[in-house]
């Protein structure tokens, strides 16, 4: 018996270090390593079951070609030899009649190490000069919001959060989605922290909470914008740290101004005197923290929305203390050269882009010129995940679209694919993570051999370079290479660290001080240096300088009509179960969730005659699903919870949430809008 280390690859902030006990060549055990700082010897509810996805019967363990029509999932067994063979004369003929940038990969965060989801595949489909792909599915509008204000995607140090004297997770079920910091709020509040959620649905974290407040979807830059007025107004704000440390101050106060509680009540759904408690104490206790995350990330108006959000500690000092300040993302701090592991320089001039939460659009598009006509789906699961569901069967149903797929399961995408490719595991695979919710850099070995035939993403890059002719010698980086050059290693956040000692040692936290707060004394990583309340670079990219608010697309102010046939607003966030789609058919986890549910509150219950219990269809002009409603206050009036992401051919009428929500992009970011949709329910 072995007992080896890995690291965890999902679109998690936790990115943990697991053990995986191997004996004979086989995993038997796996938990979480309780060496490591953060991991702190468990795992979450899903990846603690993790070998059952190793191991399952469902596995795709060959490639595969299609033998029946598109999206019924029919196929036979072929050799590696002539799916490669295959997809490299498919690809060529594409290419000779519509040009390269016919072709178009597609993919996310399905494996988060770095070797995974963005090396040897974008050297490869840049050789080739396909298409670019715009990756905005998730996080690009906050990016941009908190890139505009903070300048990278540095926050708090989440270890030292303990510290924090007031923390607000806004937009963010820490409990299902970031679970290993949650220890370390329940410290500080065994300090005598107070924790409170924003957030329109009552989550497993919001449960927990010392107060939830219940926001309408989409209005969070509103409550921000009243939350800065009240600590204007009252004094509250802390004018050493704005003139020394800040750009814009007397712009914001201004802005503010406008902003008092009574305005924002009405937009928010919240009561004047919650929203003038909830400013003072959060301008009062310090140190205070800001835990936001991807729920503000999903509606026109989030890129400002995160934006607005990101001043508050600016404006109280928050960025003086250890655990003060705020965390969207850890990510930027890891001095990753992305240029030069994605192979930037491969890139033809005049290669076009294109936006992945638009693929229905795309793929559906008669004046794109050229079309797509070939797509590589890895590391994703379109069918499932990307808005306006129908369209994107649609455009993967077409005949002439060549369609691959790498993947672990047959999802609703692979059910689509002409040729089917089997991937790796992290147990199978070399890699290198960063992450997005500490900081700990971490290097995965594999533990065990490649189950079946199943190859990693570097791998089945490098062989389809081959198969093309391409001869760049940097689409023959080995792995352990390709982890070399993603690293700045000169840079002082690794100075201590080398390869070889991350080798030996496994992960290692980044050369900052115990209990880091990043932006105590300024630095902040902006075109100014400080943090920037007016930000220049928004105003010649066309937007406020100051922060605003932007109201949602879809709902009853900004549109009346649309509203008074569809009245409800609806969000998908995360089942407890579920990441996305990875853990949406694994057999536990099915049987934990149960069913697609539609949590309704009781008065919007009663006035469509709904039972708890009943099959009810969700709907607008964009499609509609089938759910289990579920009665509970969890939601508050008005707005209807269906927790996602389930595969779609596991739902009743093979519909998903995604039937309903929208290909229209956000503010700043071109992000995908999945919140900020107005639909109505009825009795199936």
């Amino acid at each position: 018996m072995a007992t080896l280390k890995v690291v965890c690859p999902h679109d998690c902030p936790d990115t943990c270090v697991m053990t995986v006990d191997v004996e004979n060549g086989r995993a038997l055990a796996i938990g979480g390593d309780k060496d490591h700082p953060f991991t702190q010897g468990f795992l979450c509810a899903k990846v603690n079951q993790y070998l059952d996805r190793v191991y399952s019967p469902d596995r795709l363990l060959h490639p595969l070609k299609r033998v029946g029509r598109k999206g019924e999932g029919r196929f036979e067994r072929i050799s590696w030899d002539e799916a490669l063979d295959t997809i490299a004369a498919r690809f060529r003929d594409v290419i000779a009649r519509d040009g390269s940038q016919a072709i178009l990969p597609y993919s996310y965060a399905g494996n988060m190490g770095l070797l995974s989801y963005g090396s040897m595949d974008r050297r490869f489909f840049q050789s080739l000069g396909a298409s670019l792909l715009d990756r905005t599915i998730c996080a690009s509008a906050g990016a941009a919001g908190y890139k505009a204000t903070v300048g990278k995607s540095i926050g708090f140090d989440a270890e030292a959060v303990v510290h924090a004297r007031f923390i607000v997770a806004w937009g963010a079920n820490i409990v299902s989605s970031n679970v290993h910091l949650w220890p370390f709020i329940e410290e500080a509040r065994r300090r005598g922290a107070r924790f409170v959620v924003v957030d329109p649905y009552r989550s497993r974290t919001a449960e927990k909470a010392d107060q939830h407040l219940a926001i309408l979807p989409g209005t969070d830059g509103a409550l921000a914008l009243a939350m800065m007025h009240v600590i204007f107004r009252d004094g509250l704000e802390d004018r050493d740290y704005l003139e020394r440390y800040t750009i814009g101050a007397d712009a914001l106060r201004a802005r503010a101004a406008e902003w008092a509680p009574e305005r924002a009540a009405a937009i928010t759904g919240l009561s004047v005197a919650e929203i003038e408690a909830f400013a003072r104490a959060y301008a009062t206790t310090q140190p205070s923290a800001l835990r936001i995350n991807y729920g503000l990330n999903r509606h026109s108006g989030a890129g400002m929305a995160v934006r607005t959000i990101a001043c508050l500690p600016a404006l109280t000092g928050a960025w003086r203390h250890p655990g003060g300040g705020i965390l969207l993302s850890s990510s930027g701090t890891f001095p990753v050269k992305a240029a030069v592991l994605e192979g930037h320089d491969l890139i033809r001039p005049g290669t076009r882009t294109l936006n992945m939460s638009e693929i229905g659009r795309v793929l559906n598009d008669a004046t794109l010129a050229p079309p797509v006509k070939a797509i590589f789906v890895y590391n994703s699961n379109p069918v499932a995940v990307a808005p306006d569901q129908e369209s994107v069967r649609r455009g993967f149903a077409r005949e002439d679209l060549f369609v691959v797929v790498h993947d672990l399961f047959q999802t609703d995408t692979v059910d689509f694919a002409d040729i089917v490719l089997p991937a790796t595991t992290t147990l199978e695979h070399y890699d290198l993570h960063k992450a997005y919710g500490h900081l700990y850099l971490s290097l995965s070995r594999p533990a065990i051999e490649p189950v079946g035939e199943s190859k990693p993403n570097t791998e089945v890059f490098r062989l389809l370079a081959a198969r093309m002719g391409l001869d760049d010698p940097s689409l023959r980086a080995s792995d352990a290479e390709l982890a070399r050059q993603a690293l700045d290693w000169s840079s002082p956040l690794l100075k201590g660290i080398t390869f070889e000692r991350l080798e030996s040692e496994g992960s290692l936290r980044l050369n900052v001080p115990a209990s880091w707060a990043p932006f105590a004394q300024g630095g902040f990583p902006t075109p100014s240096g400080k943090c920037e309340l007016y930000s220049e670079t928004l105003l010649a990219q066309g937007h406020d300088p100051v922060a605003t608010y932007t109201p949602p697309r879809e709902n009853r102010s900004s549109a009346p009509e649309l509203a008074a046939r569809y009245p409800l607003a609806f969000i998908s966030p995360p089942a407890h179960h579920f990441l996305n789609s990875t853990f949406s058919a694994q057999p536990a986890f099915v049987r934990r969730e149960s069913e697609p549910f539609l949590t309704i509150h009781p008065e919007d219950a009663a006035a469509r005659g709904i039972r708890d219990g009943a099959t009810v269809r969700t709907f607008n002009d964009r499609g509609s699903f089938l759910a289990t409603a579920q009665v509970s206050d969890a939601a508050r009036p008005g707005v209807v919870v269906g927790l996602s992401i389930w595969w779609s051919k596991m739902c009743p009428g093979g519909r998903n949430a995604n039937a309903v929500t929208s290909q229209a992009l956000t503010d700043l970011g071109a992000g995908a809008t999945f919140y900020d949709v107005l639909v109505d329910v009825v009795p199936a």
